[in-house]
């Protein structure tokens, strides 16, 4: 019985291994060992920043909020508790770039909110 040889299948293994880690320095990107582990660790990274970057998104905006509500004379805490209790729909994305394109249009929202759950 003739011996069986795995080209096919392991050459498609190596090139889409190779395809992942494509662009990494010196051997990690031409040898199958080291561009497997590349490739494992590549997939980690990626798993584990696609939640860093929501993450890291609503630090942004709540930092730009709080910076226009400073201007205000405000304080962040105190503002976004008078949109729980005045029942803005406007989530901190929203207010965000609302604060960063239009800061007067914000200020008349946050005057809006005072009003309503004072």
């Amino acid at each position: 019985m003739p011996r069986a040889k795995r080209g096919v299948k392991r050459r498609r293994r190596v090139k889409k291994i190779l395809k992942i880690a494509k662009g990494a320095m010196l051997m990690r990107g031409h040898n199958m060992k080291a561009a497997k582990h590349t490739a494992m660790r590549s997939g980690v990274y990626a798993y584990r920043d696609r939640r860093r970057t929501k993450r890291d998104a609503r630090r942004l905006w709540i930092a730009r909020i709080n910076a226009a509500v400073r201007a205000l004379g405000l304080r962040y805490s105190v503002v976004m508790n008078w949109f729980k209790k005045a029942a803005v729909a406007l989530d901190r994305k929203s207010l965000a770039e609302l604060a960063m394109n239009d800061p007067t249009a914000f200020g008349k929202v946050v005057e809006a909110a005072r009003a309503k759950s004072a």
